[in-house]
């Protein structure tokens, strides 16, 4: 919480930048370096761990470079945390991003579209959701049964193809018996009566419905949708995904 308010205040007052980060977090390593290395430690100021041994210069001046270190990568992290935050769109528990690789963007904007979205294309290219939740909120688990339910005519609007693919929460592919990883409109899937389409998401093979079915792992999941060469509606944000729902 400190980290992003201070960023916040930094940022009235000059440009920020990674680079920026990384010197003022090594920078307050140097003092912390400095105070111990000449014996005015942290337990001397702040009356604590007194039971520690005392410190000697070299000590303190690596002491103090560690705690620079991982200052400058915590504060670097919870800045872009709450970059992402400010450019990500949640609809229907689907989150997008369109910013990503704009040319002349800064810096910061492209080191957090490179956190959540590696290798990641220009929105006239591809356009990306991901989910890690239901309809409620819930976390999605291979446990339940789900349903992504696309009325006719709604499926992702584009110009070449569009794709569902499933990983882990950690972005890695789970093996599945059917070595099905992911389901597209070149994947047979089967219509319903009146053109809508069901993709069923669970672990072991839905019934009658095998053909639309994306295998699940056994735990938590997380879903990604693209679409390349995204529509106009894509575009102008006009299209929403539908919610995945949990089939009780």
């Amino acid at each position: 919480m400190f980290a992003i308010m201070f960023n916040r205040m930094y940022a009235i007052m000059f440009r920020r930048t990674i680079i920026v980060d990384v010197v003022q977090g090594i920078m307050v390593g140097g003092l912390l370096a400095f105070f111990t290395a000449n014996r005015i430690t942290a337990n001397r100021i702040l009356g604590l761990f007194t039971f520690l041994p005392e410190r000697t210069n070299s000590s303190g001046i690596v002491q103090g470079i560690f705690i620079g270190i991982a200052l400058a990568y915590i504060t670097t992290n919870l800045i872009l945390d709450d970059n992402v935050k400010a450019i990500q769109t949640t609809t229907n528990g689907w989150n997008t991003i369109k910013q990503c690789n704009v040319p002349g963007n800064g810096i910061l904007l492209r080191a957090a579209c490179a956190k959540v979205l590696p290798m990641a294309n220009v929105a006239q290219e591809a356009a990306y959701w991901t989910t890690i939740v239901d309809s409620t909120g819930r976390a999605l688990s291979g446990q339940h049964n789900y349903v992504l339910h696309f009325p006719a005519g709604q499926l992702p609007p584009n110009n070449a193809f569009w794709s569902l693919t499933m990983t882990d929460v950690r972005n890695y592919m789970v093996s599945n018996p059917a070595n099905r990883y992911s389901v597209s409109g070149g994947s047979g899937l089967v219509p319903n009566a009146d053109g809508s389409i069901d993709i069923y998401i669970q672990n072991t093979a839905p019934a009658g419905h095998e053909s639309n079915w994306l295998p699940a792992p056994s735990g938590d999941f997380k879903l990604w949708l693209r679409a390349y060469l995204p529509g106009a509606a894509i575009l102008d944000g006009k299209y929403n995904v539908p919610p995945v729902v949990e089939v009780k």
